[in-house]
């Protein structure tokens, strides 16, 4: 039987995935890790849990630690930020890596022009922001992993990330649904093993759903409160607890009993283990269909689904039925977690002056929360308060407009005005401030126009790139030229 040392891993990975739980003989660690270590792009199909992506993660941590350093990018969704950061500290082990896992743009900047970055694990946009403010260099990494870009509602971003990359980083991608990445991986990540996929000759699966089962909808830092729940509104005579690896075995513990004979945790990703029969089987992360049977067979199962696995799990297992806990706070629903990211990058990029002045007596007078719910509940409802002035609520006459192409690729301020006014016939006397940064620029343009220009910018050539074009998250200001023409754009 081969072991972890045949896979190119170094030591400290092997012995943290075998502290996970994995074997040296599971054919998604026998295919994956070592393709990861050696370089070479790599595509592994597996249920939506980070838990599958541990071996070919710990092969490009063995080569990140090795000899062959380098940067890499690890793009999530935002609500699996500390997942996959969990995760990927977990198989570092004694590597001399520095990981870290961002919300925000705040400290990965600085720690990224310090130079004290070899892993950063971020969302789409937060690594698109780095990007713009140049603090993250595309052209300079020598891997980029994408996590689910089928759930990734941020197309627009993940092609700036891929277009600038080396051409020989190392692109791996971790997906669900490998039906619906087939162009993404045609354009970016060709000629890439795929792992955990049937062969074309296999013989032919099982029905492609299974079930019936129960699904509760929780976070991913929530699951283990979540058996708790389970546990005390239901009360089974028995419970048997599935995960893909012993990562959370402790949080496991903490929520429920397992020193009680009636409760059991069974660990793996294959099905070579049996499960328990019990009068509830929960599985705490995603199954594969192969061990989602196998559970339906042990007893009456229940999911725990966050949700960027909700779609995955949709595929898998039918009928479902929802099961609502008392007292559980479902916090992971896609639209919370993308206003979560936009307060955050509110928050990062510091409130303007005007409106801490506006707020600071309301701070003084009420409850900070209060006062932040208040504004969130404004924020998000359909009447816009009589007292607003009219003045501040004017659409602002510019706006800039980011084109993926930049100093690197030898753009320069006229390319920009040739094909502004030649290509897209806009006046000489409309186009603003043009910035190049290394990897885009930003020009200025009437925030009328602005949608238009970009759209008509958008796949055009400039210096022999094709490019993506955009409008920017926020406009420059909302006077003319004389105005704080070095402003950075808002994001958000």
């Amino acid at each position: 039987m081969p072991g972890f040392e045949d896979l190119h891993l170094t030591g400290a990975a092997a012995a943290a995935l075998e502290t996970l739980g994995w074997n040296a003989a599971d054919s998604l660690a026998r295919e994956s890790a070592p393709t990861a270590a050696r370089g070479h792009n790599l595509v592994v199909v597996a249920p939506h849990a980070p838990a599958f992506a541990a071996p070919a993660l710990a092969g490009l941590l063995s080569r990140l630690g090795g000899e062959s350093r380098g940067r890499a990018l690890l793009v999530v969704p935002a609500s699996e930020v500390d997942e996959w950061g969990g995760l990927a500290h977990a198989l570092a082990g004694d590597l001399p890596l520095r990981i870290q896992s961002a919300h925000g743009e705040a400290r990965a900047l600085r720690r990224l022009r310090a130079g004290e970055l070899d892993l950063l694990i971020a969302p789409a946009e937060t690594a698109l922001a780095l990007v713009q403010r140049s603090a993250l260099r595309t052209s300079e990494l020598a891997a980029i992993v994408l996590a689910w870009p089928e759930s990734l509602d941020a197309d627009d971003a993940l092609m700036t990330l891929m277009q600038d990359l080396p051409r020989d980083a190392q692109r791996i991608v971790f997906t669900a649904a490998g039906d619906r990445v087939t162009d993404l991986v045609e354009r970016f990540a060709r000629k890439a093993m795929t792992v955990g996929a049937p062969a074309a000759d296999a013989a032919p699966s099982p029905p492609a759903t299974a079930g019936p089962v129960r699904v509760v909808s929780v976070g991913w830092n929530e699951r283990a409160q979540a058996l708790g729940r389970l546990l005390e509104a239901l009360d089974p005579a028995s419970l048997a607890i599935w995960a893909a690896d012993r990562r959370h075995a402790a949080d496991i513990a903490a929520a429920v009993p397992l020193g009680d004979p009636t409760i059991t945790l069974a660990t793996g990703d294959g099905v070579q283990g049996d499960v328990p029969r019990a009068a509830l089987v929960v599985a705490f992360d995603p199954p594969p269909p192969a061990r989602l049977r196998q559970l339906i067979a042990a007893g009456d199962v229940v999911l725990l689904v966050p949700a960027t696995a909700d779609a995955y799990v949709a595929r898998v297992a039918a009928p479902r039925r929802p099961l609502r806990l008392p007292g559980l706070i479902e916090t992971a629903t896609h639209a919370a977690a993308g206003l979560r990211a936009a307060i955050v990058r509110a928050i990062e990029e510091r409130p303007s002056d005007r409106a801490l002045l506006t707020l600071s007596p309301l701070f003084e007078r009420y409850d900070a929360a209060a006062v932040a719910a208040a504004l969130f509940e404004l924020w998000r409802g359909t009447d816009t308060p009589a007292a607003v002035p009219a003045a501040a609520a004017a659409e602002p006459a510019t706006a800039r407009v980011f084109v993926g192409v930049g100093r690197t690729d030898g753009a320069t301020a006229n390319d920009f005005v040739a094909v502004l006014t030649k290509d897209l016939r806009v006046e000489r006397s409309a186009i603003g401030r043009i910035e190049l940064k290394d990897g885009f620029s930003l020009v200025e343009v009437p925030a009328g126009d602005a949608e238009k220009i970009a759209a008509g910018l958008n796949g055009m050539t400039i210096r022999k790139k094709r490019v993506v074009s955009r409008v920017d998250r926020g406009p420059t200001r909302t006077a003319g030229r004389g105005g704080a023409a070095g402003a950075r754009p808002r994001r958000g």
